[in-house]
């Protein structure tokens, strides 16, 4: 029986929360706040370097911010020094005091890897223990600590269950399992076996992370494992609409009608409208022209997709989505007529 920590209240009086996972370059401020409007539980912000946060790096800090709305809400930490780390967890809480600090043990990126963080410690377990260890400590009573592992390096080395117990005996809070190795990346299947083992391993609450795409995902996993709750990545970028529509599948069984054409042009336009107003990226052109691969998710399951991923390729103005938005509608009522 898993039993969810008094100390993390969102997994109290039988909640199973819904996280969205944290994507770099995806989960900002703006992308959180329209998940949570759409039913996301449980925030954690894009992964940042502890040295960036010590070095008082501007860039760096612009990660780390969320909005009063959007609690609970953790951010992320990514090293590979428990003393570093745990200084850059205290700089954290004392600046902005997020509900907890996140470490990161499982990016599979070339470059956090070469940096030694992220999974790259599921192959150092003395390592990974140091840094948990360290971020506990020098955070103390303040806030909880949880981390997000993978279920190991590859398929010769899956070691979630041992990596968790180390984890749990540090003081870690809470655990998120993505169900596939640092050398799947993002292919294959996740083994939600081994999530399921680690959530019957540990006495903290472990939130299962892979291959939730709908409602029905949900509910299976929530039903045929001992996790304390889900996480939902790479589904919500093209889909955010996919927390209320599986918080409603979980309470009623029943699927919600397929999100209109002219509702998700409204959200798409709506955030890259609040991403010009943020000032985040630059200019409205430096603005969009960073947002075309978010564009490009949110076209998933649009009639003429491809067609409209290749001329999202090139917008640079509000406008210019704009006029997509409207081509794209027009050309869906002339479909149907």
């Amino acid at each position: 029986m898993v039993h969810a920590a008094a100390v993390l209240p969102w997994f109290s009086n039988a909640a199973f929360p819904l996280y969205l996972a944290p994507m770099a370059g995806v989960t900002d401020v703006i992308f959180r706040q329209i998940c949570k409007e759409l039913g996301a539980d449980v925030m954690v912000t894009e992964f940042v370097s502890a040295e960036g946060i010590l070095q008082a790096d501007e860039r760096t800090r612009k990660y780390t911010e969320f909005t009063e709305g959007q609690r609970p809400v953790g951010v992320q930490l990514f090293g590979a020094d428990g003393q570093r780390m745990g200084e850059a967890a205290r700089k954290i809480i004392d600046r902005s005091r997020p509900d907890f600090i996140d470490i990161n043990f499982g990016c599979p990126v070339n470059k956090v890897v070469a940096r030694n963080g992220g999974s790259s410690l599921l192959k150092d377990c003395p390592l990974l223990e140091d840094v948990a260890r360290g971020v506990v400590q020098a955070v103390g009573d303040s806030v909880p600590v949880t981390a997000k592992i993978r279920i190991g390096w590859d398929e010769t080395s899956i070691n979630a269950v041992a990596v968790a117990k180390i984890l749990e005996s540090c003081g870690i809070q809470a655990i998120a399992v993505h169900g596939r190795t640092r050398s799947q990346g993002y292919s294959g299947l996740a083994d939600w076996e081994v999530i399921d083992a680690v959530a019957r391993a540990v006495s903290v609450p472990v939130i299962g992370n892979g291959d939730i795409q709908s409602g029905a995902d949900l509910h299976r996993r929530k039903a045929t494992s001992a996790v304390s709750g889900v996480m939902i990545g790479r589904a919500a970028m093209a889909h955010p609409w996919i927390f209320r529509e599986a918080k409603h599948f979980l309470n009623t069984g029943e699927m919600l009608p397929e999100i209109a054409a002219d509702e998700r042009w409204h959200l798409v336009l709506r955030h890259c409208k609040l991403a010009v107003e943020s000032n985040r990226y630059g200019s409205e052109a430096q603005t969009i022209t960073a947002m075309r691969s978010r564009l490009m998710a949110y076209c998933k399951g649009f009639p003429r997709a491809k067609t409209l991923r290749q001329m999202l390729c090139h917008v640079s103005s509000l406008m210019a989505v704009e006029d997509l938005a409207a081509y794209s509608l027009s050309s869906i009522e002339l479909a149907e007529t």
